[in-house]
């Protein structure tokens, strides 16, 4: 059993690892919700009990004896604390940004590289994707094995909640004073998104970068090699939708050898944690609705192109609060007590 400490439980990913944690009977001995000052004191639920949030600080991992942190309060706040419980003597898995590209901190999908997180012990920390990657090389990994990806296009339809709360909340307010003819002042008041949202689609996520990509593109391009260990050849265009949850993924792979629907239909439904739904005769496809709070990647209008043989194109969904964030950093903390638990427990309790 562990020491377990939530930084940013009262956030959407927190408030998501504390059902994640609970439904998968992660081994929690003792859990610390953590927080900024401004919420110490409100309580989260876990396990029937109401928990008080403590602020999170440096000292409080020593004092708590935390084993295990999962962090999800932004990237500056995971730059400043997540050595820190490291330091303590605590293994952390970090939801940011922060360190998914430091060459010391493995970067996990543990349907994809579990092998990686032996290196956890470099810096202390195991770093969990962006959600769009998670979702993308859950479904590129059997496909690279079995054709040989070369390249991949692909577009993302991408869910106000991966913005957070305030995201969610701002296309609500949007869509109700729509439906009551107040929406231009709304519109006027939006904080999180530099359009309206409502009824809208906003081909930009996160801020622009160097020759037109945004940051949550270049994620994409980097984070899916380092993970699968290839030089395959990303092009992300990143789209936010007015849909509350789940992100949606259009992808177009260029392969070595040349593609078979049937073949790739039988390699994704054998691999762990995908669901293939792919019967358009019936209208049966991945959609948000479908994957909102499971915790599988949904595969589906599997079909080659017109033109190239060895061109395959699919359309993928996953709840991007779980598969994309909180389930991930749950199967990661799971993987790691079962390569690397007993022996950290020995190392650190003497048992």
């Amino acid at each position: 059993m562990y020491n377990v400490a939530i930084a940013g439980a009262t956030g959407a990913v927190g408030e998501e690892l504390l059902r994640v944690l609970e439904e998968y009977n992660f081994p929690v001995k003792k859990l610390v919700p953590l927080a900024s000052a401004r919420s110490v004191g409100k309580e989260v639920e876990f396990k029937g009990k109401n928990l008080k949030v403590k602020e999170l600080t440096c000292e409080v991992f020593e004092e708590e004896e935390i084993d295990i942190a999962f962090f999800s309060a932004g990237g500056s706040v995971s730059a400043k604390f997540a050595p820190c419980a490291a330091a303590a003597g605590a293994v952390v898995i970090d939801n940011t940004s922060h360190f998914r590209m430091d060459p010391d901190v493995p970067l996990v999908v543990p349907e994809v590289n579990p092998e990686d997180i032996v290196y956890w012990k470099k810096k202390g920390i195991i770093a969990n994707p962006n959600c769009s990657t998670i979702q993308m090389v859950i479904s590129l990994a059997p496909l690279h094995k079995e054709f040989g990806i070369k390249r991949v296009d692909v577009a993302t339809y991408q869910a106000v909640s991966g913005a957070g709360k305030k995201g969610m909340e701002e296309l609500i307010e949007q869509m109700r004073a729509l439906f009551n003819f107040k929406l231009d002042k709304k519109v006027e008041e939006r904080e999180v998104f530099p359009w309206q949202i409502a009824l809208n689609v906003i081909p930009h996520i996160d801020k622009f970068m160097d020759e037109g990509w945004t940051r949550e593109e270049l994620k994409m391009v980097n984070e899916t090699n380092k993970i699968m260990h290839t030089n395959i050849e990303v092009a992300p265009t990143c789209v936010r939708v007015p849909v509350l949850r789940s992100h949606s993924e259009a992808i177009t792979i260029y392969c070595e050898k040349p593609v078979s629907v049937e073949r790739a239909r039988e390699v994704l439904a054998n691999f762990e944690d995908v669901k293939v739904i792919d019967n358009p005769q019936k209208n049966e496809y991945p959609m948000p609705v479908i994957a909102t709070d499971t915790d599988y990647v949904y595969v589906g209008r599997i079909r080659k192109d017109l033109y190239e043989d060895n061109v395959l194109h699919f359309f993928n969904v996953a709840d991007q609060l779980r598969v994309g964030a909180a389930t991930n950093a749950v199967r990661i903390g799971l993987k790691w007590i079962e390569m690397e638990g007993e022996s950290f427990l020995k190392d650190k309790y003497g048992k």
